[in-house]
């Protein structure tokens, strides 16, 4: 809903200040009709209120929220992804700063390594997360034996779960027991219960990239605040269909 003209903050002066461009950049992109304010496109002049408005560029979500924070941890194994935990175990939530409160972007095993978003931005989680989206995951895994050409073009055209087959993903040996493979549908324990099904059980699993998103630096239980480029290749990778931007 759009807040009266002379309350809130001019549009322009928002995408500015979280570094979408010049103020006089910001003028163009709503002039081009490229920026929508809750589904309608937005005009020069336009106010907004920050804390509830939807913004998008080019169908993208551009989160405005001044308190919005973008954590990517390296989760370590034995960690649950969770806020808190009955059993007492360590939480990757404890592991980032308490405030402004976080959650999690989707969830890794708990004997699951590697990359983690936490964020208080709710639409982009939700965009991350939502299988239409299909924003790839990356991960590599050590596995018993080495998998065949076979079970790796298995792995690759789509393997059959209780759940349903699986959608085709890119596989690769990197070495005789360690593949990566890149997925895109976000299923409960998917890789572990796709090698399980070629006959090559998960000894270790590391997520290595969540979209764009890639950090070799990060050692295990380290994290860092994503930057403002970073945040916007997320926010490109879950655009709106129809956006021109890759989903």
């Amino acid at each position: 809903m759009a807040v009266p003209s002379d309350e809130g903050e001019r549009l322009q002066k928002v995408l500015a200040r979280v570094g979408i461009g010049s103020r006089r950049a910001c003028e163009d992109l709503i002039a081009e009709g490229r920026v929508t304010v809750d589904g309608e496109v937005a005009v020069l002049g336009r106010r907004v209120d920050v804390e509830t408005a939807l913004i998008e560029l080019d169908g993208a979500p551009i989160g405005v929220r001044p308190d919005l924070v973008h954590y990517l941890l390296n989760k370590p194994a034995g960690v649950v992804t969770t806020a808190d935990d009955p059993q007492g175990r360590p939480t990757v939530v404890g592991l980032v700063p308490a405030e402004p409160r976080v959650f999690p972007v989707g969830r890794l095993d708990v004997d699951t390594e590697g990359l983690l978003l936490l964020t208080n931005d709710g639409e982009l989680a939700h965009r991350l997360t939502h299988p239409s989206f299909g924003v790839e995951k990356e991960y590599v895994a050590e596995l018993e034996g080495s998998p065949s050409r076979a079970a790796l073009r298995r792995l690759r055209e789509g393997v059959e779960l209780d759940d349903g087959t699986t959608a085709p993903a890119r596989a690769a040996l990197l070495e005789p027991s360690v593949v990566r493979l890149t997925v895109h549908e976000g299923r409960n324990r998917q890789v572990r219960r796709m090698c399980d099904a070629v006959g090559h059980p998960v000894v270790r699993l590391i997520r290595t990239r969540i979209g764009p998103l890639a950090d070799r630096s990060l050692a295990p239980g380290a994290w860092r605040e994503l930057t403002g480029d970073e945040v916007r290749s997320l926010q490109r990778a879950v655009a709106g269909p129809g956006s021109g931007a890759g989903a």
